[in-house]
């Protein structure tokens, strides 16, 4: 025992373990460093660059680590690159790293709901601000898992730089029992301390874990408010006015509505939004997916202050024609203006790029929500609509809290702000995703199916919502429903489409009450029996 114990302390094994420690943070490092690169290029849009890079892991991950080091040692030389022993090793282990953690990097970024990428894309979000913000934040916490267990990989692969005579530790412990034949005892000794590197390394996995952990409520939160996602804690308000917005079950209610008339004259509103500018013009939409045509030829109008219910069974083109609007699709043929200007295009005719069309979106103001809410996971509710008003209005921090919070107060839910969507109910994720969307004050609201993935007894409290906003804010709404009860109290007009294009459209009352094709007849009976 006596003698295991001294060779655990031996200076010469300790002295070897300085040496491994460099290898492996070279390796690492330098993985990182060219796996982020290798990763970027796999995701671009540019075919080349992604087949060089999954050319590139093809051959790394397919050969030995020795030859590898052996090739960076002795054949590099010949070409006039000659590296020191240690720096040949960390050199070999980071190009063999690179790879691996390029498709641990990959898997998380692609791991990331794509729901909430197309949210941070209608909100305007460059894809800078959308990796930066939306899909960097919620991938590293996935992978630092992974990132262990590579460390761990990476350590005891750095073994193999004795091939090219690195003093590291395996390289120092043979030689220490060539020359004493006490095998056992000392390489049971650097086996130890092979174990409590690597157990530091899993120390330092879960401790990070925690850190990132935004359901732990501790003290290291001190640490999340040094990250571009942090959670930012709201001012408390008063106990008794929260409480006035809370019955017995402490469910949030929504504020009493604004006065507003009962009765309106139809004809009176008609007749003034026909007088109104035109705030979306589709003229000849045409979309299809491979051989199959959602969209053919479609137009459609609709005015500022107007309010435009868009029916049709499933599959008939409504939610195509709203992503269309915000350019979150692509089409084969037509065009589209918001507010006067031909969206995706620039004045040549040519296809804005992603950053432009994400600057864009922001300039032009169309808000969309989306059927799955796709509120983004790691933000709090106040976050979800305080973040986008800062990263691409520009927004000061203290006016976007605001902003953030009195919208929250407006749809029941100001004492929720602080809630992780997972924490929130259907109902209320519904209501915080309408609330980010008209924050930035949009010109138009897309609302796609808002209802569709709710239970029944928390569709009614969307609908208020929205309701509110037609009625009171007098915003330019085009809504994908199948609720027609509401379509017919809150919509101007109602638009039908079966096939990809439009059998009916009119004054919402009407067409629901007296559809003249066949095709709307069938549809509205079905729907009404439901």
């Amino acid at each position: 025992m006596a003698l295991f114990l001294h060779y655990l302390s031996l200076p010469y094994l300790l002295e070897g373990i300085e040496v491994t420690l460099q290898v492996t943070a070279l390796g690492l490092i330098g993985g990182l460093m060219m796996g982020v690169i290798l990763a970027s290029m796999q995701l671009s849009r540019f075919a080349v660059l992604a087949g060089f890079a999954r050319g590139y892991s093809v051959i790394f991950r397919g050969t030995p680590l020795i030859l590898q080091m052996v090739f960076v040692y002795d054949a590099l030389p010949h070409i006039g690159i000659k590296l020191p022993a240690v720096l040949a090793a960390g050199v070999a282990l980071a190009a063999n790293e690179a790879p691996f953690i390029s498709e641990i990097l990959r898997a998380g970024v692609l791991g990331v709901d794509r729901g909430q990428v197309l949210a941070g894309q209608a909100l305007g979000m460059t894809p800078g601000v959308l990796m930066s913000r939306v899909i960097a934040p919620q991938a590293i916490r996935t992978m630092i898992p992974a990132f262990g267990a590579e460390a761990v990989s990476a350590l005891k692969n750095s073994s193999l730089a004795s091939v090219i005579a690195v003093q590291e530790l395996t390289l120092r412990s043979t030689q220490l029992a060539s020359s004493t034949f006490d095998f056992f005892s000392i390489f049971f000794a650097s086996g130890l301390i092979y174990l409590g590197l690597t157990g530091a390394i899993a120390v330092i996995q879960l401790v990070v874990e925690a850190w990132l952990d935004l359901d732990r409520a501790s003290s290291q939160k001190r640490l999340m408010r040094l990250l571009p996602w942090h959670r930012f804690q709201p001012q408390d308000e008063p106990l008794e006015a929260a409480e006035d917005r809370f019955d017995d079950a402490g469910v949030a209610e929504l504020p009493p509505p604004r006065p507003k008339l009962d009765l309106i004259d139809h004809a009176r509103r008609a007749e003034m939004l026909r007088r109104n500018n035109v705030a979306v013009g589709v003229e000849g939409l045409r979309k299809r997916y491979d051989k199959h045509v959602v969209l053919d030829g479609v137009e459609m109008t609709v005015r500022i202050g107007e309010v435009v219910a868009l029916l049709g069974p499933s599959g008939s083109g409504k939610s195509t024609l709203l992503r269309c609007i915000n350019h979150i699709e692509g089409w084969e043929a037509g065009s589209i203006r918001v507010g006067g200007r031909r969206l995706g295009f620039g004045d040549a005719g040519k296809k804005l790029s992603p950053r432009e069309l994400a600057n864009e979106r922001a300039e032009v103001g169309v808000g969309m929500v989306f059927q799955q809410f796709n509120l983004f996971g790691h933000l709090t509710a106040k976050e979800n609509i305080a973040g986008p008003l800062r990263w691409v209005h520009g927004w000061s921090r203290s006016d976007a809290d605001r902003r953030a919070f009195g919208l929250l107060e407006r749809v029941g839910l100001s004492r929720r702000a602080d809630a992780l969507p997972r924490h929130l109910s259907g109902g209320q994720q519904q209501r915080v995703a309408i609330a980010r969307a008209i924050a930035p004050n949009p010109s138009v609201l897309l609302l796609d199916e808002p209802t569709s993935a709710l239970d029944p007894e928390l569709v009614n409290e969307v609908l208020e919502v929205i309701r509110r906003l037609a009625i009171e804010d007098g915003l330019t709404m085009i809504i994908s429903t199948h609720q027609l009860r509401f379509a017919e109290e809150v919509a101007d007009r109602v638009v039908l489409l079966s096939g990809g294009t439009i059998v009916e459209e009119g004054p919402a009352r009407e067409v629901l009450a007296r559809p003249k094709t066949t095709v709307a007849q069938r549809f509205l009976s079905a729907m009404a029996e439901e």
